[in-house]
């Protein structure tokens, strides 16, 4: 059956699914010379897990996968359903985890070299066609070395595994996904980090600046400072710049300045990070002063 195979289908790429308990994150992140992975390999529900398919991959893996765990299965007996029937499992590669971190993977005995997965606290690391081991290793070991929010500890990893070898055909594309309850766009949905690296010859460098751009519109930072002084003098002379505001002599935050820092604000698309204080956001100003 593996003579039958178009080496060019395969999914052939390297993975990590994980979970903070404490948090309520679930995700996966990815890295492949395949176009799009991020299409194909990742899912998650949120309160619920997380699934990867790779290696011509099966899709309906990621759907089933998620409606198993949420039944109850543990994530070995999701993978034990997922590929008891499917004739193409010995080319497949999958691993699941739960909400609570607890993980499962399998390797078919097809997939092409080098092939296999770690399981560790709260996540799994995955890969075929790589270099070598190292990949998956390393991947692993940063991974639990790492701290800070699911999606910046996952980028670690694969930045990680990488370095270590990587995919053995190259690099093309990259994603992480992230889902916690009530985490998305105002609120409304899951989804907290979604992030997609289609065609890119550095795919999970271009991910990670995407990333730190994700975290700049995304989340207000707490770290908000007084606009006065030199604060408000730069404000002023961007907002100027910017054909925002007039020139002039600017002594306060007055009400013509905030309702030019304002129309800014709402431009740039920061609108989470609007307040009617006379305070403004050291991510924002930052981003301003390139302006």
């Amino acid at each position: 059956m593996k003579n039958m195979v178009n080496k060019e289908q395969l999914v052939a790429t390297f993975s990590i699914v994980a979970a903070d308990p404490e948090t309520g994150e679930v995700g996966v992140a990815v890295q492949s010379k395949f176009l799009a992975v991020g299409s194909v390999v990742p899912w998650a529900k949120a309160n619920v897990g997380a699934v990867a398919t790779q290696s011509w991959a099966n899709t309906a893996f990621g759907p089933e996968g998620l409606t198993l765990l949420e039944k109850g299965l543990s994530p070995e007996e999701v993978i034990d359903k997922l590929v008891a029937d499917d004739p193409g499992r010995s080319l497949r590669q999958v691993a699941v985890i739960n909400a609570d971190g607890e993980a499962s993977a399998f390797t078919g005995h097809e997939c092409y070299d080098w092939a296999g997965h770690i399981i560790g606290k709260n996540h799994s690391c995955q890969g075929n066609i790589l270099v070598s081991e190292e990949t998956v290793s390393e991947m692993s070991r940063t991974f639990e070395a790492s701290e800070g929010p699911l999606a910046e500890r996952m980028l670690k990893a694969v930045a990680a595994a990488q370095h270590a070898g990587g995919d053995s055909r190259g690099k093309q594309s990259a994603a992480v996904y992230v889902v916690q309850e009530g985490a998305g766009y105002g609120g409304y949905n899951d989804v907290k980090v979604d992030l997609r690296v289609d065609d890119h010859p550095e795919p999970i460098e271009e991910l990670q600046r995407l990333y730190e751009l994700h975290k700049m519109y995304a989340a207000p930072s707490e770290d908000k400072l007084a606009i006065e002084e030199d604060v408000l003098k730069t404000v002023v002379e961007q907002l100027v710049k910017l054909s925002l505001l007039e020139m002039g002599d600017y002594n306060s935050y007055n009400a013509e300045v905030k309702e030019a820092l304002k129309a800014f604000v709402l431009r740039e698309n920061f609108d989470d990070h609007w307040s009617e204080e006379a305070l403004i956001d050291e991510s924002v100003l930052a981003y301003l002063k390139k302006q």
